[in-house]
């Protein structure tokens, strides 16, 4: 990135700071010129004005001055949050600005409190083929009428432990859970359809050993490839999930079992790569997990049947989580939306019991309804 090149123009009251390489330096950040002028008059308190490719800030303002400034923006709204590397983009999603790291593939959240961010969301960027990027779902995203930006605002007046928005997909009292946590109390007498299908592959400890006296009399290589690779799995992790072979090994395991392709695959690992730490270990998996899941439908079905059987039979104390283990699916664009929403709104006995899996929807119910609810929002506008 070049450094900035200023020029002052004029006198008295209508003296103004000229950026000559603005262009140049939002080219190299990757971000349109206009959102660094935005930011540069809402940090130094001064007017700014686009005309004919020209960058102007009402007043005098070194170089130096707005190199500091210009820094505090790539800090905010350039840098990855994990790997701190600048190859971002900014995505809107239901009224939150994300940064979509090519380099790590994290997402980390921008501030929504931010003059800038409003701007942004107002003034979504351009995708690659010039055709201005959705900023549908501004309001309402949490439902009960108020959009993020009024909870962010509201929420400065109140406790200091809540005073960072950036810092809310990390907190598990960030707003959406606070929404989630208080509308799940209603959610007794929920209406949902069946749907009875009856097959999966259990890597319950139950089925595992039933499957195991069956197998007494084969060898390894004749029993099926998904029961060998989440018994292998299994039995790597068995003090704890940090002792899980890498990714890369997984995969060449998958590869040798010959089993690439089938979405019985995913849902194996649905049910063995977690354990309490799941949203966090999803982020550590994301990797593996997009290149197995690929957007294929049966697959993103797959994966949530999975952890469909791993939270109602193996860890059931996470059926508080399921809201925000869905909005980390979702908001990694593992599942896609309308994956989720029918699996939300449907009971089936293809996973779990009818009974366990009425009682994981239920849980999902309130992330279900917000999201419902955002999509008759996109809808309408």
């Amino acid at each position: 990135m070049p450094p900035i090149q200023s020029k002052v123009e004029g006198r008295g009251n209508g003296i103004k700071t000229v950026i000559v390489n603005l262009n140049e330096v939002a080219r190299a950040l990757g971000r349109p010129p206009t959102y660094v002028l935005k930011f540069f008059g809402y940090e130094l308190g001064a007017l700014t004005n686009e005309s004919q490719d020209r960058y102007l800030i009402n007043g005098v303002h070194e170089a130096g001055e707005l190199q500091d400034s210009l820094d505090g923006f790539i800090n905010k709204f350039v840098l990855c949050g994990s790997c701190k590397n600048p190859e971002t983009e900014i995505q809107i999603k239901k009224g939150l600005l994300q940064r979509d790291c090519k380099a790590c593939g994290h997402l980390s959240m921008i501030d929504i409190r931010h003059k800038l961010s409003t701007y942004i969301l107002k003034n979504p960027p351009s995708d690659k083929k010039g055709k201005k990027k959705s900023a549908t779902a501004t309001a309402n995203v949490v439902g009960g009428g108020k959009s993020i930006a009024d909870l962010a605002k509201n929420d400065s007046n109140g406790d200091s432990a809540n005073n960072s928005f950036a810092d809310a997909g990390d907190d598990d009292d960030d707003i959406l859970t606070k929404k989630i946590n208080a509308e799940a109390a209603a959610l007794a007498n929920a209406k949902i359809e069946v749907n009875d299908d009856d097959w999966a592959v259990d890597m319950s400890k139950e089925a595992i050993e039933a499957r195991a006296k069956e197998l007494d009399n084969l060898t390894l290589a004749e029993s099926d490839g998904y029961t060998q690779l989440g018994e292998w799995l299994l039995k790597e992790s068995k003090d704890s999930k940090d002792d899980l072979p890498s990714d890369i090994d997984i995969y060449k395991k998958i590869m040798e079992l010959e089993i690439l392709e089938n979405p019985e695959t995913v849902q194996v690992l649905a049910q063995t790569l977690f354990d309490d730490d799941v949203v966090e270990q999803i982020d550590e998996h994301l990797g593996l997990l997009k290149k197995l899941i690929k957007g294929e439908e049966e697959s993103e079905k797959a994966f949530l049947g999975g952890l469909e059987r791993y939270i109602g039979l193996e860890n059931q104390g996470l059926i508080e989580k399921v809201p925000k283990i869905l909005m980390t699916v979702y908001d990694k664009e593992l599942i896609s939306e309308e994956v989720i929403l029918n699996w939300g709104t449907k009971v089936s006995k293809k996973y779990v019991a009818k009974d366990i899996s009425k009682k994981v929807r239920k849980a999902a119910k309130p992330f279900i309804s917000w999201l419902q609810e955002a999509d008759e929002e996109s809808d309408e506008e």
